[in-house]
Parts: C-alpha cells; sequence; structure tokens
C-alpha cells in the first residue's frame, strides 16, 4: 500500500508540473498578429497549431518531465542518505560522498534537459 501511495503522489506531481508548465504556452504562441490555432473557413474542423505553439508544447515537456522526475529522485535519493545516516552514523562521510555524486548526476540531467529546452525554443 506504501509504494502504490507513493506512486499516485509521483503521478500528481508529474501531471501538476506538466499542467503548470503548459500555461505559458499561449505565450509562446504569439508572433505578434499570428494566431496559436489557425481557423479554416471550408468546414475542417481539425486543430492546427502554428510552429511556435508547437515549439511551446516541447519546450514545456522536455522541461517538465525532467526536472520532476529529478525532484522526486533528489527526494527520495536524500530520505534514504538520512535514513542511512540514522542507522549507522559511523559511515556517515561515505554515504554523505555517494549522495552528493548522486545529486551531481540527476542535476545534469536536469541541466541536459534545460538545454535541450533552450535549442527548442531559440533554434529549432
Amino acid at each position: 500500500m506504501k509504494k502504490v501511495t507513493k506512486l499516485l503522489a509521483a503521478l500528481i506531481l508529474i501531471f501538476t508540473v506538466a499542467a503548470i508548465a503548459l500555461v505559458p504556452v499561449k505565450a509562446y504562441a504569439s508572433d505578434g498578429g499570428e494566431s496559436a490555432y489557425e481557423v479554416v473557413e471550408n468546414g475542417d474542423t481539425n486543430f492546427h497549431l502554428s510552429t511556435t505553439a508547437m515549439k511551446g508544447i516541447a519546450a514545456a515537456i522536455a522541461i517538465a518531465i525532467p526536472a520532476a522526475l529529478g525532484a522526486l529522485g533528489m527526494g527520495i535519493a536524500t530520505a534514504k542518505s538520512t535514513e542511512g545516516i540514522s542507522r549507522q552514523p559511523e559511515a556517515s562521510g561515505k554515504i554523505q560522498g555517494l549522495w552528493m555524486l548522486g545529486m551531481v548526476f540527476i542535476e545534469t540531467l536536469v541541466i541536459y534537459a534545460l538545454v535541450v529546452t533552450i535549442l527548442i525554443v531559440f533554434v529549432l
């Protein structure tokens, strides 16, 4: 039951972050007078996103998922390292070093996601 609760909390966190990240899509979508979507007057009911709007959505997804999962991973790593130090205080130096190395790897992943997001917005 505990794992199900953690999984549910993680999913809620991911979807909340994704929803918050998709809010500014409208700001990315406007290029002066261009609309975020094209309205076709010949009866076409399909929704057509502009290229800028698609870039905004891609950028939001590209940063939201790694940031949310990175934060979740950091929280779990911190909890487990704190638990390990409380069980074996004499091993706190080794645990702290490994914890810091894990944090660096997680942050590196999030920074790579940020670089990809910047490339999506400004280069593509």
